[in-house]
């Protein structure tokens, strides 16, 4: 078999430039481009590549495909998508419209010395398996747009001691703006989600009822197609609980199901649920009811 050659990937700011055709960025290391300079270079793009950067993106009349990680992203509603340093993105670029928007680009070493290095790999919305762009208002759309135009007024102006300074406490402002609107999304959007939630039971109850061992928060998440940081900042939103309290609550809704109608001992039940001590069992139900297992079945006699 063929081996598949691995994507390009675009080192340096100053290289995306150049494959887009644009003129040298004012500062190696930041730069806000305008989506409409990029118009008719489609064929400039490589249709599967990787950036040693971030890229968070605003855009308009954008009706091609971009798959990031294994899923597409959903771009029919949405109008900014997030991309971290070192994941392959792939463009389809023959239906490349008139886009418009913008793209802030950033090294990490940017941010070097700053709390940002650290808070940006925080947020929810650079993770690999989400495939969801951030759905915006007129009101937020143009928030948005106003602070990547500050960041581009700031790079191209005269650099000095507070340039660095105020362009990192400006990308920190919009991605803490990004953030709000990321969680706020889970309430906008609740049909959505709460068709995700009944998926996520489905998967429960699948998993419970045909295998043996308690399920994992990466294997609900691929198996409903999204990243497990999005599967609990989605979980928070609709029912307070990450993904992995979700998933000990239903844990121990079966097991009281087991020790109110089953003459398994303890020590029986805590295997079958998967855990490989009954100590563990005991310590989390307790910890979840205020109460022990076998206090619990004694209560029903």
């Amino acid at each position: 078999m063929k081996k598949k050659s691995p994507s390009p990937t675009i080192v340096s700011i100053s290289a995306l430039h150049q494959m887009m055709d644009l003129k040298k960025p004012t500062h190696p290391l930041v730069s806000v481009i305008d989506l409409r300079e990029v118009y008719g270079r489609a064929e400039k793009i490589e249709q599967s590549l990787a950036y040693n950067f971030y890229s968070i993106a605003i855009k308009k009349n954008f009706e091609g495909k971009l798959r990031y990680g294994q899923q597409y992203y959903d771009f029919d509603e949405g109008v900014m998508v997030f991309i971290a340093p070192q994941q392959v993105m792939h463009f389809d670029v023959s239906t490349l419209p008139q886009v418009e928007g913008q793209m802030l680009i950033v090294h990490p070493d940017f941010f070097k010395n700053y709390p940002l290095a650290t808070t940006i790999r925080s947020y929810g919305f650079f993770s690999y398996a989400t495939n969801e762009a951030l759905h915006l208002s007129e009101v937020e759309e143009q928030l948005i747009t106003n602070m990547m135009t500050n960041i581009h007024r700031e790079i191209v102006s005269s650099i000095d001691a507070f340039t660095q300074d105020l362009i990192v406490s400006h990308i920190d402002l919009l991605l803490k703006y990004c953030n709000r609107f990321y969680h706020r999304q889970f309430i906008t959007r609740k049909v959505v989600n709460d068709d995700l939630l009944i998926k996520l039971e489905d998967q429960l109850n699948a998993y419970f009822n045909e295998k043996r061992g308690l399920p994992t928060v990466q294997y609900l998440a691929s198996q409903l197609n999204v990243s497990p940081n999005y599967l609990s900042d989605m979980l928070r939103a609709l029912t307070g609980q990450s993904t992995q309290q979700h998933i000990q609550s239903r844990v121990i809704e079966r097991a009281k199901e087991m020790l109110s109608t089953t003459d398994l001992s303890v020590s029986e039940i805590a295997y079958a649920l998967g855990f490989d001590y009954p100590q563990s069992f005991h310590r989390l139900f307790k910890n979840l009811t205020k109460t022990s297992p076998l206090e619990y079945r004694n209560s029903f006699n």
